[in-house]
């Protein structure tokens, strides 16, 4: 077999075909596929944020349900500011029923708070010392929010196992709102 002219531009048009078509057609095509798998895996993997923050949606709108509960249970122990005096009667039943002596009080000027009114009442109560115990647990046991910020005991002169309490008796409540 002889070569010449023709089969060597022959053999040059058969090694030139799958090179061309290489660099022409198969390798853009490659480049595309591999552009459109990464752009398939970035979606998948937005997608798997997408479901992960749907799936704890659900568990935010629970909360969020438990806390609105929460807020209206602690708005349901805030007497109106009309209360107040229902709520002094049965804080000096309380001391009456604990056996100790009528409880002086006097009211302070009532302090706003961001969605409240704090009313203080300096109290003073005399009588033992397990009147006063229970006096203090029937106290946190009323339904209404209260706290005691300040409290002095001291023993009684006058009786053996008595005390003295001079203490402030803080009860919160909802104001009524200003309408100018």
């Amino acid at each position: 077999m002889r070569f010449g002219l023709r089969e060597v531009v022959l053999l040059a048009i058969l090694l030139a075909m799958p090179l061309s078509s290489y660099w022409l057609v198969f390798r853009p095509q490659n480049q595309e596929i591999e552009q459109a798998e990464r752009e398939i895996e970035h979606k998948r993997a937005m997608l798997e944020k997408l479901q992960v923050a749907t799936s704890r949606n659900d568990t935010l709108e629970g909360a969020n349900e438990e806390i609105r509960q929460g807020i209206i249970a602690i708005e349901e122990r805030l007497p109106s500011g009309k209360e107040i005096g229902t709520i002094v009667r049965e804080v000096s039943r309380l001391a009456i029923e604990s056996g100790l002596e009528q409880p002086g009080m006097t009211s302070g000027t009532p302090a706003k708070g961001s969605l409240y009114w704090e009313q203080p009442i300096n109290m003073t109560l005399k009588g033992d010392f397990d009147g006063f115990y229970e006096f203090l647990l029937a106290l946190e046991q009323m339904p209404r929010i209260t706290r005691i910020p300040d409290i002095q005991i001291e023993r009684s002169k006058d009786r053996d196992g008595h005390l003295e309490a001079e203490f402030t008796l803080s009860i919160y409540f909802e104001g009524e709102e200003q309408t100018s």
